[in-house]
């Protein structure tokens, strides 16, 4: 994906119940990946170009960030971010529709039909025909340099997303990691996040 490619749509006050942000509305261009149009959205608080920000990339989860699902970590690392920009004053929150690692709203839950009958999450992407993760991640880094941002502190676990954003042109500066305590019904949703997908746990 080229700077090109991304379509800043709109921008808006943003008050929230972890205080005041600015958010801003992005489309990409189909076939800048060689996939569909996306769309996303950034929240931003505070100054965000004087060091390098504190920044989350969260893919939308339907079932865990609005029906509170105990099956995913999903809306606890998303309100742990929220709260982690509100205690600095500053940093950027991309929100990407990417449900189910983005295989889409009605396949997330034919795998969860199939991880009910023994399958992990990737075992039941894979007999779903997809991949154990169909994201890129290649709009937020756009995004970010869109907004004028090019070094950050990343809030994430997942390996993938720091490389994604290096390969955007965007500096890494520090991986912040983002843990929270699981539920009990998500225990092997995070193991298989951690020795399927790589993704880094200090204290699993």
């Amino acid at each position: 994906m080229t700077s090109n490619t991304l379509q800043p749509l709109a921008s808006a006050d943003f008050p929230t119940r972890w205080g005041k942000f600015r958010i801003y509305g992005f489309r990409s261009e189909a076939g800048s990946t060689g996939g569909a149009v996306e769309e996303a959205v950034a929240l931003v608080m505070g100054d965000v170009h004087s060091t390098p920000p504190l920044v989350r990339i969260h893919s939308q989860c339907l079932t865990g960030d609005v029906f509170h699902s105990l099956r995913c970590d999903c809306r606890q690392q998303l309100e742990m971010a929220l709260s982690m920009i509100r205690e600095l004053g500053a940093g950027i929150l991309i929100y990407e529709q990417q449900e189910g690692r983005g295989i889409g709203l009605m396949a997330k839950l034919q795998a969860y039909e199939l991880q009910d009958s023994g399958l992990d999450t990737v075992e039941a992407n894979e007999r779903l025909g997809f991949k154990a993760d169909h994201r890129d991640f290649a709009l937020p880094g756009e995004m970010l340099k869109a907004l004028g941002v090019n070094r950050v502190r990343l809030l994430s676990n997942n390996p993938e997303k720091v490389e994604a954003l290096q390969r955007a042109g965007v500096e890494v500066v520090e991986r912040v990691p983002c843990e929270v305590k699981p539920s009990p019904h998500a225990e092997e949703y995070l193991k298989t996040k951690k020795e399927k997908l790589g993704h880094l746990f200090s204290s699993r």
